[in-house]
């Protein structure tokens, strides 16, 4: 057995414990999956400087475990690939809410200007993401991810470990326990629907 398949499958067993109301194993979860969840915290928050500098990787997961805790009492995972999907979508959520405090009308980020006093480049445009083809403005941004949420399962599963978790795909093929001909078509069906907000 390797290391990965021993992980999961004790991600297994404490997660069939944590479902059934096990607050023990609950904790033991979070624990077993934490530095996959804070290398996770940490790829999301850096697809989107201005939002890293407000906001470092711990504070974003330990919200985001809150939510999960939350979430946890009323979704009931039964595998690790639904855990981590149920982990992602409020990681996700967490750094839009984050994007909304910092970039809304009120925020410190959006009232801030960006350079040194006596810069004479003055504040200038909007810092862009790491990745090219993510939307610099908070509002695509926002649109993209709450699209990504809105996608059908199969394929927000595509998206979250290509684009969030950053598989190759023939990884997340395996994962998701398909062929890397389902896969591609799912990642291409997923990329029309949100098109028009990714290439602005």
């Amino acid at each position: 057995m390797t290391d990965s398949q021993g992980q999961a499958t004790l991600t297994s067993r404490l997660l069939s414990q944590a479902v059934a109301g096990d607050t023990a194993a609950v904790e033991a979860l979070l624990r077993h999956n934490g530095a996959r969840l804070t290398a996770l915290t940490r790829r999301m928050l850096g697809d989107f400087q201005r939002v890293r500098r407000w906001a470092e990787t711990g504070d974003v997961l330990q919200s985001a475990l809150v939510r999960l805790l939350t979430a946890l009492r009323d979704v009931k995972p039964a595998t690790p690939r639904e855990f981590l999907a149920l982990a992602t979508l409020q990681i996700r959520r967490e750094l839009l809410d984050l994007a909304r405090k910092f970039y809304g009308p009120e925020g410190i980020g959006a009232n801030q200007d960006s350079h040194a006093p006596g810069d004479s480049r003055g504040p200038g445009p909007p810092e862009k993401s790491d990745l090219s083809h993510e939307p610099s403005s908070l509002a695509q941004w926002s649109e993209l991810h709450e699209q990504i949420d809105a996608l059908p399962v199969e394929e927000r599963e595509v998206v979250d470990l290509l684009f969030y978790q950053g598989m190759s795909q023939a990884e997340a093929a395996e994962v998701l326990d398909t062929s890397l001909r389902t896969l591609q078509r799912r990642w291409h069906t997923a990329l029309c629907k949100l098109h028009r907000v990714w290439k602005q």
